[in-house]
């Protein structure tokens, strides 16, 4: 780009890789300009430099050169990124089976039975699963609820709504019938109003544990749920004495629902506020375990002597370390890490919890009277952030006993991660150094523990039904089994990994997808298991994508979008539930900020309902996917038998040999009789 006096002349360019720097932007002032600035460039025409463009046309002869080239290389990328594209192949994108349409935001949902709890401004609403029409909308609230929890009882349903102001109730949903049974965390001074941050139902209801904070403390509240009494209460109720508070009740809580949203509405179900039930009994208070601090203990005999039948031994908290000791310790590591530690410290966040209710185990030191009915929690298994450690309590106790633990489980590393299984039978904890420690509950000992790549960290951890392949397609085994599973582990850079586990062998790692480098809107920000479809999960990517994997090929099948693809918010964070019974999940529609409507009143909000069975090749898969047990003892499935089932199995194909060769078969009997008299003759003597 210059212009020429006299004859014209040329110039070529160097390329990039024999430039002797870096291409620099001229300062803004002409003093600076440099005045010979030709070195990157080779004179065809000796006269050309009388010709060189003047300053300050030589320096935007640069910048456009320097665009030019960097859009060169950006249209080259996108040219490399479309060919990539159009040479995989196109996942089928299936739309979704039904929508319900709503006036206000869905912010959170749950799935129990056939019903779906939708958590928004003021309350939550009851939706049927396969109609999508509502059922009653409970709004009594003025903030809205942000996060729900729904517990299966059988033919009851425990609900937990939490609303903004960190504020949970406990409902009760019989039948026909909606009854509230304890504000949790109301208090009457709102200075010590204190916020719940999550929440756990135990296997079968019998308990409730809810995590709370105020005042710069945090702690754990666990309840022994009454839900035999709550059943007789239902069924027999006692209503208030006065009838037309009653009646005036009723006719609110029926009337109530059919004035919002334009749904088909059932008037069957309404809100009992009369009936009142039994509260759940307070049990026990949890705090978190005290920072290791110097002992108080004059000699070991003391220390021995605090710790009563081993209860919360390897806690770190009786112990004969003195202060001293942990001051000179502390001085060498400061003094060793200077540099590092210089600087301003930010303050710590409040520690946090995640607990799980356990079931009967022989790894857990109950008293031997302590009996209770099968199938019932007996344990709560606790893990604080930044802690070493894993405890169990007892929940065979009252108010007044001491809420020590009666177990602990040390790790190497502070855990940063961890699940239980539906069943309650595996247990994984995963260590901030990336180490994962997996316990097999019900047998009561560790399937291993497994390591993820170098620089990979747990994030989330999620459990898969365990499943075989046969013929190319995942079934599930008909009958129960041990010491078999798998689970896949998204980490924190983005990427996904399938541990599986089975039983004396030791747990193997493979990656399912890598950690995105150029393209980062691909980057996974969810995943859920499929229940209803064997080795599947869903996988929710930060760009709004919705697809469907298969882990043991492993390879995307198919893809999910809501119709009009609208663009979500950076970054997404979808809101979905799967169910757990039923070949289906719910997806809100996510809008973009940049509607054209500013009234949130005219804002349609959206939840829509997708059913796998409604893809071709899905449906055969959701209906064929169990293997009867008579299959599986015919075919070479050897993890999925118990032990003497492999034993039988393996004499049976040993004298199944034997029989083609009769001269060996001759050879091993007389082997057998001549040691059987042997171990006759020694018994004698």
């Amino acid at each position: 780009m210059s212009f020429l006096r006299g004859r014209q002349t040329q110039k070529i360019r160097l390329p990039i890789s024999t430039r002797k720097g870096p291409l620099e932007v001229p300062l803004p002032t002409e003093k600076d300009w440099p005045k010979d600035d030709e070195e990157d460039h080779v004179l065809v025409d000796p006269d050309e430099e009388l010709d060189s463009l003047p300053q300050p046309y030589r320096m935007i002869n640069k910048l456009v050169d320097l665009l030019f080239d960097q859009a060169w290389e950006i249209i080259e990328e996108k040219n490399v990124l479309r060919e990539a594209e159009s040479s995989q192949i196109q996942l089928t994108v299936y739309p979704p089976l039904g929508e319900i349409q709503l006036n206000k935001m869905p912010n959170c949902m749950a799935v129990s039975q056939d019903y779906v709890f939708i958590g928004e401004a003021k309350g939550f609403s009851i939706y049927n699963l396969y109609n999508a029409n509502r059922i009653y909308a409970w709004e009594k609230l003025k903030v809205d609820v942000t996060s729900i929890w729904a517990t299966d009882l059988g033919n009851e349903i425990l609900i937990a709504p939490l609303d903004e102001m960190g504020i949970i109730r406990l409902f009760y949903f019989y039948k026909d019938g909606l009854y509230l049974v304890k504000v949790i965390n109301e208090g009457d001074d709102t200075s010590k109003q204190t916020t719940c941050v999550k929440m756990e139902i135990s296997q079968g209801g019998n308990f409730a544990a809810f995590l709370l904070q105020g005042a710069g403390d945090i702690w754990l509240d666990v309840y022994k749920l009454p839900k035999e009494t709550w059943l007789k209460e239902v069924e027999n109720p006692q209503l208030t004495s006065n009838p037309k508070k009653k009646v005036r009740q009723l006719q609110l809580n029926t009337l109530g629902p059919t004035s919002a949203d334009h749904l088909e509405m059932d008037i069957n179900v309404c809100f009992k506020g009369d009936i009142k039930l039994t509260l759940p009994v307070y049990t026990m208070k949890i705090k978190p375990p005290k920072p290791v601090t110097g002992t108080t203990f004059k000699s070991p005999l003391e220390v021995f002597a605090k710790i009563e039948d081993c209860y919360g031994l390897g806690s770190g908290q009786n112990h004969f370390i003195k202060d001293s000791q942990w001051e000179r310790q502390a001085e060498i590591f400061n003094a060793s890490y200077r540099k590092c530690l210089d600087g301003e410290w930010e303050e710590e966040p409040l520690s946090t919890a995640t607990f799980y209710f356990l079931l009967p185990s022989c790894l857990f030191a109950m008293p031997m009277e302590v009996k209770g009915p099968p199938g019932m929690a007996c344990v709560l298994g606790v893990h604080w952030s930044r802690s070493h450690n894993f405890f169990l309590y007892s929940l065979n106790r009252t108010l007044k006993d001491k809420a020590d633990p009666e177990g602990v489980w040390p790790c190497a590393a502070p855990i940063v991660a961890s699940q239980l299984s539906c069943s309650s039978s595996y247990l994984v904890l995963a260590c901030e150094d990336g180490v994962l420690t997996l316990w097999d509950l019900a047998k009561g000992f560790p399937l291993g523990v497994a390591a993820l790549p170098q620089g990979c960290f747990c994030q989330s951890i999620h459990f898969l039904k365990y499943f075989l392949v046969h013929k190319g397609q995942n079934m599930y085994p008909e009958g129960p089994v041990k010491s078999q599973m798998k689970c896949v582990v998204l980490c924190t850079d983005a990427s996904l990994h399938l541990v599986e586990a089975s039983g004396t062998q030791g747990p193997t790692s493979s990656v399912l997808v890598e950690r995105p480098v150029k393209h980062l809107e691909k980057t996974i920000c969810a995943v859920a298991p499929v229940p209803a479809l064997p080795g599947m999960v869903l996988i929710f990517s930060k760009n709004g994508s919705v697809c469907l994997m298969d882990v043991a090929k492993p390879e995307t099948i198919c893809a999910f979008a809501p119709p009009g693809a609208f663009p979500p918010e950076t970054p997404w964070e979808p809101v979905f539930v799967v169910s757990q019974h039923y070949p289906c999940f719910l997806l809100r529609g996510d809008y973009s900020q940049d509607t054209e409507s500013t009234d949130d009143a005219e804002i349609q909000y959206s939840v829509f309902y997708f059913n796998f069975e409604a893809c071709p090749f899905l449906e055969n898969i959701s209906k064929n996917c169990t293997i009867p047990q008579r299959d599986l003892d015919a075919m070479a499935f050897p993890q999925a038998l118990p032990l003497e089932k492999r034993c039988e199995r393996f004499l049976q194909n040993s004298y199944r040999k034997l029989e083609k060769n009769p001269e060996k078969e001759q050879e091993h009997w007389t082997r057998l009789r001549r040691y059987s008299l042997l171990q006759r003759e020694n018994f004698k003597k």
